[in-house]
């Protein structure tokens, strides 16, 4: 419900702060006080259009705040979670309006967007008057409206689920058709492609492996001439190896007689021959290892250009081909097997639609039943407000082909005011007073299914008193024992039968402003008697306002 309502600088409002409880609430007050400005003030807050003219005159802004208290599982909660906004306390809307036009727009103290506001504001509010349609204009609302009032939000959920099961089916029997289609007008490209691909089975990975062994065997082809000219330098006729074993063997002989000469010599030469013999060993060692196969260098060089080759004929880079040849031959799979997984996808969607037109077709019956039902409650308050001559009724239609999520049903409230005229939308049928009370009469029947938290009805009461008021003023006392009920009223009728009673007056001189006070009991009945005798309040006019007081209290 909406728990308060702060006002700065709106119009004549200089500062407003409002607490508000549950249970029907009026609005009272002479003509001119400053009722529709609260009321517009509220619109604002609920994200209605912003106008430089709410602007009290000589202030830069103005400002309102309304705070609601809904339960853990109402939809306004879900539109703060889907927003990324905490969720777990009283949601505060809050809108500043500046005097050039502009607005600023916040929700749980942070800045958002008006359409958030407004979305927020249709959870929370209905505000309803004999020009304000706003709550029935869509159409799709009076479809919510009966399946609220039927109790049928959950199968109509139910029924969402199974339409998108069913479009998902249809769509993916299309997309499988289409593809069926196309892979069977390059068939003949696909199958040789694919046998191609086949033949040259190319592997993941498998050019940049092919590339570092290419690379590996030209660089081991340079190096190999100069190890095999080392090894033949080392090895040859002419290797130094042997002519240092000869002298070595000479010096040797001659050692003995003149060691002093050459001992240090053979020792050289034989360090020098174990140095040669660790060089051949060296060079050995390496001539094992630049050995490789020139026709697998040539091989793998062919191999090498025959990947290259087709990732140029296919147009795509080589490590993608594996890839390309499954999906090629994927596709083959589709022709060569897909008319059977067609015919499997076929029968899948039409179960599904079979499972959709079952469950639409029931809903259908329940809401059609429900229409009836609604219609007899509606029927059953009119005559207590003057409309016993009018019906009300639920134009109602099924199409069959005509599958949406919410089913193949529309629904439109009709009325008929007199017997012998057309019936219509009632939007468009009835007059200012009769919406008003048509309407209050279909919010009485749906009580709290189907309805905002608060109710605001702004002077429905116009034109009608008596018996009509009193009647009024019951339902929406009724009403209010399910939702929060805000009524401007001019009935004394009305707002006898109110919990709570604010009287909007205005003050000041120079500098005009509005006031909204919560009367005590003895006030209440001074408000009641001016509303019933005007300016010049009389005793039999306080009698009366004390006789409707004390029928409201006793029941």
């Amino acid at each position: 419900m909406l728990a308060s309502l702060s006002i700065r600088d709106i119009v004549l409002i200089e500062r407003l702060d409002l607490d508000l409880s549950g249970g029907l609430s009026v609005l009272t007050g002479e003509t001119g006080a400053g009722k529709s400005i609260l009321l517009d003030a509220l619109a604002l807050a609920l994200g209605a259009r912003g106008d430089a003219g709410l602007v009290r005159a000589g202030q830069d802004q103005g400002q309102v705040t309304a705070v609601f208290d809904v339960p853990v599982g109402h939809p306004a909660r879900q539109i703060l979670r889907d927003n990324d906004l905490e969720d777990d306390g009283d949601i505060i809307l809050r809108r500043v309006q500046n005097a050039d036009g502009r607005t600023r727009v916040y929700v749980n103290d942070r800045a958002s967007s008006v359409g958030l506001m407004r979305q927020l504001g249709i959870e929370l509010v209905e505000i309803h008057g004999q020009h304000d349609d706003r709550a029935l204009v869509d159409l799709s609302a009076h479809l919510n409206l009966l399946d609220a009032f039927g109790g049928l939000l959950g199968e109509v959920q139910s029924l969402s689920r199974i339409h998108s099961a069913w479009r998902k089916a249809e769509d993916d029997l299309t997309a499988h058709r289409a593809r069926i289609e196309a892979a069977a007008r390059e068939a003949d490209y696909l199958r040789s492609s694919v046998d191609e691909l086949t033949e040259l089975d190319p592997q993941p990975n498998e050019e940049s492996d092919l590339a570092e062994r290419r690379t590996a065997m030209q660089r081991a082809e340079k190096i190999a001439v100069e190890i095999n000219d080392a090894q033949d330098v080392l090895s040859g006729s002419d290797a130094p190896m042997g002519q240092l074993a000869a002298l070595m063997r000479r010096l040797e002989r001659k050692s003995a007689d003149h060691p002093e000469l050459l001992s240090s010599i053979i020792a050289s030469l034989d360090e020098a021959m174990i140095a040669l013999d660790a060089v051949q060993a060296g060079v050995d060692d390496a001539q094992r290892a630049a050995e490789f196969d020139p026709h697998d260098l040539e091989a793998t060089e062919e191999r090498l250009f025959a990947l290259r080759a087709a990732s140029r004929k296919f147009n795509v880079p080589v490590e993608t081909l594996p890839e390309l040849r499954d999906r090629m031959a994927d596709d083959l799979a589709d022709i060569d097997a897909g008319e059977e997984r067609l015919a499997v996808m076929e029968q899948a969607a039409q179960q599904a639609l079979v499972a959709y037109d079952e469950a639409a077709a029931l809903l259908s019956e329940k809401r059609n039943a429900a229409a009836e039902a609604l219609a007899d409650a509606v029927m059953a308050e009119l005559p207590a407000l003057k409309l016993d001559r009018a019906r009300f009724f639920v134009h109602f239609e099924s199409d069959a082909e005509a599958r949406g999520a919410e089913g193949i049903d529309s629904a439109e409230f009709w009325v008929q005011t007199n017997p012998g005229t057309r019936g219509g939308p009632m939007m468009k049928v009835a007059s200012g007073g009769e919406l008003s009370r048509f309407l209050l009469a279909l919010k009485v029947a749906l009580a709290d299914r189907g309805s905002a938290p608060t109710l605001v009805f702004d002077e429905i009461d116009t034109g009608v008193g008596g018996a009509v008021a009193d009647a009024i003023g019951g339902r929406l006392a009724r009403l209010a024992q399910k939702v929060q009920v805000l009524s401007v009223t001019h009935a004394p009728q009305v707002a006898a039968q109110a919990g709570h009673h604010f009287l909007i007056a205005k003050s000041g001189q120079d500098r005009i402003a509005t006031s909204v006070s919560l009367m005590a009991r003895r006030e209440r009945s001074e408000e009641i008697a001016r509303m019933l005798s005007g300016a010049s309040v009389t005793d039999e006019a306080r009698a009366a306002a004390e006789k409707l007081l004390h029928a409201a209290e006793t029941g």
